[in-house]
Formats: structure tokens, C-alpha cells, sequence
């Protein structure tokens, strides 16, 4: 197997495990309403569900990125978000 197809078979497998953190992301935090859930169990549910979504968003940027590779396109510089307070776009 050549370079290409690898890297074809690695962007198939991608597209498949986002879906999957996908499936995670949108499964229910609270399943049974009559049992008594704690505080710490609520946070660290949340945070898994947070932590699936920024890795499904690595994924696909990784994704691109190669398909723009395997399609010759010159890469894109990346941009760096500024981010400025009020005060400073007032003057």
C-alpha cells in the first residue's frame, strides 16, 4: 500500500471516529431523573462531553489538512485569533 492510500484510509477512519465522538457528545447527561446525582459526577460528564467535541474539532482540521495535501493545494496560513476588550476598541 502507497503513502496516498494510507493516508486515505487514515482520513476515512478519521471521518469515522468523529462520528462517533459525535454520538458521545449528544448522549444525555442525566439518564435517570429519579436517582440522586452528584455535582462531581455532573461536572466530569460535562467535561467529557466538552473534551469529545474539541477532539472532533481537531480531527476534521487535521482532516482538511491532509486533503488539501493529497489534492496539491498550497497550505494555508493559519490566522491568530486577537481577541481585544472594550476599552481597547474604543479608542
Amino acid at each position: 500500500m502507497n503513502t496516498k492510500e494510507t493516508r486515505k484510509n487514515i482520513i476515512r477512519a478519521g471521518r469515522k471516529a468523529v462520528d462517533e465522538l459525535i454520538k458521545v457528545a449528544e448522549e444525555k447527561i442525566i439518564t435517570h431523573t429519579d436517582d440522586d446525582v452528584s455535582a462531581d459526577r455532573l461536572k466530569n460528564a460535562a467535561a467529557t462531553k466538552k473534551l469529545c467535541i474539541m477532539d472532533a474539532f481537531e480531527i476534521l482540521q487535521r482532516i482538511e489538512e491532509e486533503e488539501a495535501i493529497l489534492e496539491g493545494k498550497p497550505k494555508e496560513e493559519k490566522k491568530e485569533r486577537v481577541f481585544k476588550f472594550a476599552e481597547g476598541r474604543s479608542k
